[in-house]
């Protein structure tokens, strides 16, 4: 039995992958910004926590501590989204993406390994996107996000080589959640308009077509119960093993035009 402290648990992926560790008998504390919204089971033990204030993330996570005595593993889930044209993206949405998407999440990270170092062992789960990978148009700032969260996990592994504390990048291609429905939509010149309906319509169709939750909540299972690899992909075959294959081989032009074509823009 694991303790485990997983961001964002009140729905989608994070609320599968807790629903998964407490059905094989770990110990989950789960954060929300609504705690009526955190199932009431045995072993699921409800945090607040709002990731856009750096109070808040400290508190909820000590507190949590307190209450668990240690923890296992942390699972950087929780997010949000914003769709709109880069070019007219203010500053305090830029700035909110990266609070909720990259500082708070690194702010978790080292409170836990803080507290995991003293212990000898201790494993995180970060979960970006592939679309840092393999960027969403009109996503400029979750792209971008993801991108520098992924990077900071791939320079902290490197830094942890000889360390029982393991540190992995867990990159969902779409997965069919309620992700698109809490997404921030705002655009502010007609130029973008017929671009915007399109890439849109593809999302949506994704989604749609995605597979479900319980995916990612496997795959997270099976971190947990062994020795995890730095960095996996999880979704449909094409999505998170074929297209990063060939994109990685491509020049910049070649997967702009590719993914200009995908989304018909």
């Amino acid at each position: 039995m694991k303790r485990v402290f997983i961001t964002g648990a009140s729905s989608g992926i994070g609320l599968a992958i807790a629903k998964s560790l407490v059905a094989q008998g770990h110990e989950v504390w789960g954060t929300s910004r609504n705690l009526e919204r955190i199932p009431k089971m045995p072993r699921l033990h409800g945090v607040h926590l709002d990731l856009a204030d750096r109070l808040s993330v400290e508190a909820a996570f000590n507190a949590a501590l307190t209450e668990a005595g240690y923890f296992d593993v942390l699972i950087n889930n929780a997010g949000a989204g914003h769709f709109g044209s880069a070019e007219l993206l203010p500053m305090e949405t830029i700035a909110s993406q990266f609070q909720i998407l990259v500082f708070a999440q690194i702010q978790l990270m080292q409170l836990a390994l803080r507290h995991m170092q003293g212990r000898g062992y201790g494993l995180i789960i970060n979960v970006t996107s592939l679309a840092s990978r393999l960027p969403v148009p009109f996503m400029a700032a979750y792209n971008a996000a993801k991108a520098a969260l992924a990077a900071f996990t791939m320079s902290i592994q490197l830094e942890l080589t000889d360390s029982r504390d393991h540190i992995v990048d867990l990159q969902p291609a779409d997965i069919c959640t309620e992700f698109n429905q809490r997404v921030i939509k705002d655009n502010a010149d007609q130029r973008y308009d017929e671009k915007i309906a399109k890439t849109w319509e593809i999302v949506e169709r994704n989604m749609k077509n995605a597979p479900s939750p319980d995916l990612v909540a496997r795959h997270v299972l099976k971190l947990v119960n062994a020795v995890p690899p730095p960095r996996i992909t999880v979704g449909n075959a094409f999505e998170s093993k074929i297209a990063p294959m060939i994109f990685r081989f491509l020049p910049q032009r070649v997967r702009l035009w590719g993914l200009k074509r995908y989304y018909g823009i």
